[in-house]
This record gives structure tokens, C-alpha cells and sequence, in this order.
């Protein structure tokens, strides 16, 4: 496996060592500004044998050979630029066919094992959809036709596969399966973590800026899950935390004003409600489910839903997993309580307590705007 000394390879080395896997780990110094990752790679594998887990770690040197490419991520490359890690300024600390070559190398060094021991050896990968939108490298097509290429020039190629279990999930799912193998494992989330480096810019001290795109969307992922980043930024938690959730808050608003009408938005931005007996919701009866017109998390299926006259989508319970969140709600002189999207935070609608007994009594009324009604036999 590749082990950038970043909070996903490290997930991923986890992963493996409960897998019960025999783990060989290459990292890569390439020039980059962000060299910290090396040591911080390093003290991990120092623990993890510590803790009686064998580790083979090889740090391969190309700085030579990738000075001549062009990127902020390199030493005599131009400024990391700040800001949410989706904006088309981040594309700026692409490296030209990094993993192209990184993965080569992986390869070559896992086919020559394979030969040496007569077995079958898989390359991980802690690539993630997180990824794909400024990192075309960590595409899983990429990874298929580069997979397709290393079989056809190479012989005993069948011995070698790749493996990404992260490739459709997230950094908060990712943080998640980190918590689980440690458990698992044995060892310390806490420690593992502060031995990690995700910051494109640390400072001299190898602290972490907490303003890089890598760095606002590692902070968002520890905030999902719950937990305080056990790394050293260069300001306190509670600073980073919240430049992190405005850049965020910021990069989302512009993203929700260009995918979403002028009611959509009204609604679910800024807290809005669309006028009685005019949703296209309202009357809706096929079957299927509804998702947040938002982020399209599953909040209600049509067997939730029943005819109220309220003049707005009524359903008497939520989906299962939907998790809605309640918040009291004391506008316009009174009590309610309104009901957002526990992924995204889009204003739902209120709950109110004149639903059907039958099913607890509860009537969740929606605005049809805030939902996306997808047909489908229950």
C-alpha cells in the first residue's frame, strides 16, 4: 500500500492490520512542501510495532526525478492556495501523473513480492469520492484502465490486483473506519492521528495551517464524527473549527444559489415556506420515496405519507435512518418546531402534534420544495 502519512492511508493501513493482512508499506518523498507526512508516517509505524503489529515500511526517493514538474504542492512550486478543497483553484496542487507513477512503483514492488513468495498480493489505495473532483488520479476509471495497462505488460500480472475500499465513500466515513479498527486493534485513535499531516502548507514547526483545502475538509470530517482533531494546528480547535464551517458554509450557499430555484433555495436556505395548496407534493400519491432536494438524503417514502388537507406534503413519520433534526422555532410570534436535513441542514418544514394516532400521533408538514420525489415500487 501507499502510505502518504495522511489521515486515509493511515485508515487504510488500519484497516488492513485488522483485516489480518501482512502489510507492506511505501512512501513517497517527492519534493513536497508538505515532507512532514515522511516523519509523521514514520512515528505511526514506530507505534503500531510498539504495539506488536509488524509493519515493512520503505520510503522511496524521487524528488530528483519530479523537480522538473510543475505544481504547489512542490518545493519550487508558487503558493498553496487557501479555501474549500471542491474550488477550481485547488486544481493548483494536482501533481502532474503522481499516482500514475506512484502506482507504477506499488506494482512493480508488488509483483516482484509476489514472484518471491509464489503468492497473490493486492495493492490498496485510500483514494475517496472526496477526490474525484479535483484529483482525476483518484477516479476509480482511472484506476481500472491503469490496472488494465500493468496486466497487459507484464507477465504473472494475475498474482496482482487493486484493491480501494474507500473509492465511494467519504472523509467522515473514512474517519469512522479508522474508530472501528482501532477498536478492533487495540490501539489509540488519538495518538495515531496527531502522527498524521493532511495541511499542503504546515508551518516550520510541521503544524497545520488549518486554511488549505486539505485541511478544511479533514477538519469538517473530525467535526461529523463528533471528535476534536488530536493534530496541532497553528491556532486553537476552536478557531480552525470555525473558519473550516464558514469556508464550508460560504463554498455551499454558492453551490445551492446555481443547483437550486429561487423557491428551492428560499425554502431550504433561508428558512422560507412555499404557500399553502401550490407544492407539487401535495397531492402526490404514487409510491416511491423523497429525498432532500438538497443533498438527496432519503427523509419520507410514500408509506409515511398520508392526506392531511393542510395544504402541504404531511407525513406521519419519517424514513427510517433519515434522522431529522428538531429545532425549537419561536419565530413569528410562535412555538413550533422546525424540522431540517440532518446531512445537509435545509430547512424542512415543523412538526406538529395533530397527526394520526395510530402512528404516534405526529404530523411532519413538509414544503414540497424542499423534496425530490422519486417514483419507485415499496
Amino acid at each position: 500500500m501507499a502510505l502518504s502519512g495522511g489521515m486515509d492511508s493511515t485508515s487504510l493501513l488500519l484497516r488492513l492490520l485488522k483485516e489480518g493482512n501482512e502489510v507492506y508499506c511505501i512512501s513517497y518523498e517527492y519534493g513536497q512542501k508538505h515532507r512532514i507526512e515522511i516523519d509523521r508516517s514514520v512515528l505511526n509505524i514506530k507505534y503500531l510495532r510498539s504495539e506488536n503489529f509488524n509493519v515493512v515500511h520503505q520510503i522511496v526517493d524521487l524528488e530528483g526525478a519530479m523537480s522538473i514538474f510543475n505544481s504547489s504542492l512542490l518545493n519550487e512550486g508558487y503558493d498553496v492556495p487557501e479555501g474549500h478543497y471542491e474550488e477550481e483553484q485547488m486544481k493548483s496542487t494536482v501533481v502532474p501523473n503522481r499516482n500514475a507513477i506512484f502506482s507504477s512503483i506499488l506494482y512493480g514492488y508488488a509483483l516482484s513480492l509476489a514472484v518471491k513468495h509464489e503468492t497473490n498480493v493486492k495493492i490498496a489505495l485510500g483514494v475517496h469520492s472526496g477526490d474525484h473532483a479535483i484529483y482525476p488520479d483518484c477516479r476509480p476509471q482511472f484506476y481500472k484502465a491503469l490496472e488494465h495497462a500493468f496486466q497487459i505488460g507484464n507477465w504473472d500480472s494475475e498474482k496482482v490486483s487493486f484493491e480501494l475500499p474507500y473509492i465511494d465513500g467519504d472523509k467522515e466515513s473514512i474517519l469512522l473506519d479508522a474508530l472501528n479498527s482501532c477498536e478492533k486493534l487495540g490501539v489509540d485513535f488519538d495518538t495515531i492521528f496527531s502522527n498524521t499531516n493532511t495541511s499542503y502548507n504546515p508551518d516550520s514547526e510541521g503544524r497545520s495551517s488549518g486554511k488549505s483545502g486539505a485541511d478544511i475538509e479533514r477538519i469538517l470530517a473530525f467535526k461529523a464524527i463528533g471528535r476534536i482533531d488530536p493534530v496541532e494546528y497553528t491556532e486553537p480547535w476552536e478557531v480552525v473549527l470555525s473558519n473550516a464551517v464558514k469556508v464550508e458554509m460560504i463554498h455551499k450557499d454558492q453551490y445551492y444559489r446555481e443547483k437550486l430555484t429561487e423557491l428551492q433555495y428560499m425554502v431550504t436556505r433561508q428558512g422560507g415556506t412555499e404557500r399553502a395548496f401550490t407544492g407539487i407534493y401535495d397531492k402526490e400519491s404514487r409510491e416511491g420515496i423523497y429525498r432532500c432536494i438538497c443533498c438527496e438524503h432519503i427523509l419520507f417514502t410514500s408509506l409515511n405519507k398520508y392526506d392531511s388537507g393542510c395544504g402541504w406534503p404531511a407525513f406521519h413519520s419519517e424514513s427510517e435512518g433519515a434522522e431529522i433534526i428538531r429545532i425549537q422555532d419561536n419565530s413569528m410570534g410562535m412555538s413550533r418546531i422546525e424540522v431540517r436535513c440532518s446531512k445537509c441542514d435545509a430547512h424542512l418544514g415543523h412538526v406538529f402534534q395533530d397527526g394520526p394516532r395510530s402512528y404516534g400521533g405526529e404530523r411532519y408538514c413538509i414544503n414540497s420544495a424542499s423534496l425530490d420525489f422519486e417514483e419507485e415500487s415499496l
